[in-house]
């Protein structure tokens, strides 16, 4: 099927990048492009935009969207984690902007045979990156009830995980659980009837927590935030579109971090730790979805953008 995924966020994003028409940009989620396509739009051909995406259907996808920009977009496909080395082996010192969209895309979603989605029945897959030999078949016949216990936990925040996982074991003990349609039997009968009812599928929290461990999504988003700011030349931005509550936390706490960064005791009446901000964090609040928006693209419901702005000076 084509790769089709409706941009969330687009023109808060794009005006929170204040695009310069000669500048640097980096999309480390490029996905169908939609957003990396506004972007180019607004660049000179002194500009230019390098989009990573871990993806090779994306990659394809994203080309072809933006073969006409292609004298100022180089495309790559990599992790966004490896932005620091992509960026240096392409000469690049300094951005002037950083966007991560850090939700699935519609075309995941909707290719069933990707295994993302627990509305149809599918292998159970669920990589990003296609070439990566785990799958979430070897998280759910692998893991010890205790290790899936947590991970549904910590990253689903389902409120069954004992159930869930108990249940689990039992089944795989008689054969192998294959298919998204086996998980999501074995989730409805550890959940109860009148649990059911309420908060949505069933299985989505279950999904949701096994495909982040599976692709390390909240590791790698932790480990790569303050890199990425380090990459940015003074007054960049980067902008983060986050889909749920764990990845949200994060991107608060490493901005605010980034900007208030000192640990001394706050009876001291200067700072001695010597730690020094990086620049500032441009939105206190998130922000959010409108209601027109919501409405025509039910999977933004969720979504928050955060902005964090590098200044040079304050380091």
């Amino acid at each position: 099927m084509e790769f089709a995924h409706t941009s969330v966020l687009l023109e808060e994003t794009i005006e929170g990048l204040h695009i310069r028409p000669d500048g640097v940009y980096v999309d480390g989620t490029l996905g169908g492009a939609g957003h990396s396509y506004e972007i180019c739009r607004r660049l000179s051909g002194a500009g230019r935009l390098i989009g990573i995406d871990q993806d090779g259907d994306a990659i394809e996808a994203a080309k072809e969207r933006l073969r006409e920009y292609e004298d100022r977009v180089t495309v790559v496909r990599s992790n966004y984690q490896d932005m620091p080395a992509v960026l240096r082996d392409l000469g690049i010192r300094s951005v002037d902007g950083i966007l991560l969209d850090l939700g699935v895309s519609s075309y995941q979603l909707d290719t069933v045979e990707r295994g993302f989605t627990y509305k149809e029945d599918a292998p159970l897959d669920m990589r990003m990156d296609q070439r990566q030999e785990k799958t979430a078949r070897d998280i759910v016949n692998g893991y010890t009830e205790e290790e899936l216990c947590r991970i549904l936990w910590d990253y689903g925040e389902e409120r069954f995980a004992r159930n869930i996982a108990r249940r689990i074991v039992q089944a795989r003990q008689e054969k192998p659980v294959e298919t998204t349609g086996e998980l999501n039997e074995i989730i409805r009968k550890a959940i109860p009837a009148k649990a059911r009812t309420s908060g949505g599928h069933p299985g989505k929290r279950t999904f949701q927590a096994i495909r982040i461990e599976l692709n390390r999504e909240l590791e790698v988003l932790e480990e790569s935030l303050n890199g990425m700011i380090d990459l940015l030349d003074d007054g960049g931005r980067i902008c983060v579109i986050t889909f749920h509550s764990l990845e949200d936390r994060i991107v608060k706490n490493i901005f605010r971090k980034n900007e208030d960064p000192c640990i001394c005791p706050k009876e001291f009446p200067v700072c001695v730790c010597g730690r020094k901000p990086k620049g500032r964090v441009v939105t206190r609040k998130p922000i959010l979805p409108g209601d027109r928006e919501k409405e025509y693209n039910k999977r933004s419901r969720s979504a928050k953008l955060r902005i964090f702005e590098r200044r040079i000076e304050a380091s």
